[in-house]
């Protein structure tokens, strides 16, 4: 068989398909449908220093080619999460990485620092989509400074394998994975969603609660293939990709793009066994085609 094993910074995952944040609960609730230990890696809902409520419902809504949501982050807290899910997470048999949000520098910093402190938490991925609240909500993420301030004020209190989550709302993803490069950050993830909307024609109105929310699911992909692709020309640390990935074929184009290993969401929803599905799909392709190795077709897009 061949081997899947692939590296984000320090952290060795046993194949290249982790679960992307906000679909996948916080893994334990998919637990009766998949044996974890199979997946990758699991990235848990994102965690912000305080306690959020989140958005009214309704929050998410089926389009044609995916779905949307804003769900608004909604979680317990990093004390929450540290004291309750986290001794119940360490159990599981594979890599848990914490998704981790802020509204400001430092929020972001303290709830990295407390997470840091987790033995069995070998990563976290930053959530620099979040809106700015010091400059009239304006996400972190759209611009270089923004996104640079983020990972510097992070990695000055978190010392293990820091992935930065890209935003694709930006005039140039390449600029912003290389400022938070030279700021530390050990690999990027992206794409995180596309903003959109849906409007219920009957009712004249939006059906999300706050009118626009983000886009995932198999539109995106295209977009999000485009931005590994561009992004791995740009920056020397692995880049983790995802974006509208079903199949193991979508994950392989990743791969091929660029990506040191995928994140899948949305599709969980519709599978959820679809990780280890599409983990088993890599190696058959791998074999089929006479790579011993993911890491023989890592970029090799770029190379023919």
């Amino acid at each position: 068989m061949a081997d899947l094993r692939t590296k984000i910074g320090a952290l060795e995952l046993k194949n290249p398909v982790m679960t992307a944040s906000g679909t996948f609960g916080y893994g334990l609730e998919f637990a009766d449908f998949v044996d974890l230990s199979q997946i990758g890696g699991i990235i848990v809902k994102g965690t912000t220093l305080e306690p959020r409520q989140g958005n009214p419902y309704p929050r998410m809504a089926e389009t044609a080619q995916g779905m949307l949501n804003c769900v608004g982050l909604q979680n317990k807290g990093v004390d929450y999460f540290c004291e309750h899910i986290y001794p119940e997470v360490r159990k599981i048999q594979t890599a848990v990485l914490v998704n981790v949000s802020g509204s400001s520098p430092e929020t972001y910093a303290e709830c990295a620092r407390r997470i840091a402190a987790l033995e069995d938490i070998p990563a976290i991925e930053l959530n620099i989509s979040c809106p700015n609240v010091r400059q009239g909500g304006m996400a972190f993420g759209v611009t270089s400074e923004g996104a640079a301030s983020v990972v510097k004020a992070v990695r000055a209190v978190y010392p293990k394998t820091l992935i930065v989550k890209l935003s694709p709302n930006v005039t140039s993803i390449a600029d912003i994975a290389r400022a938070v490069e030279a700021e530390g950050a050990d690999a990027v993830s992206l794409i995180n969603t596309l903003m959109g909307m849906s409007i219920d024609a009957e009712k004249r109105r939006p059906i999300l609660s706050i009118g626009t929310g983000g886009l995932s699911g198999p539109a995106v992909k295209p977009v999000a293939l485009r931005m590994v692709w561009q992004v791995y020309e740009a920056v020397k640390i692995p880049v983790v990709g995802l974006g509208g990935i079903m199949n193991a074929t979508d994950a392989v184009e990743f791969l091929l793009a660029g990506a040191s290993a995928v994140e899948i969401g949305t599709a969980n929803f519709i599978d959820p066994t679809v990780t280890v599905k599409v983990a088993q799909g890599i190696e058959e392709y791998l074999s089929c085609h006479g790579f011993a190795s993911v890491q023989d077709i890592i970029g090799v897009a770029h190379r023919l």
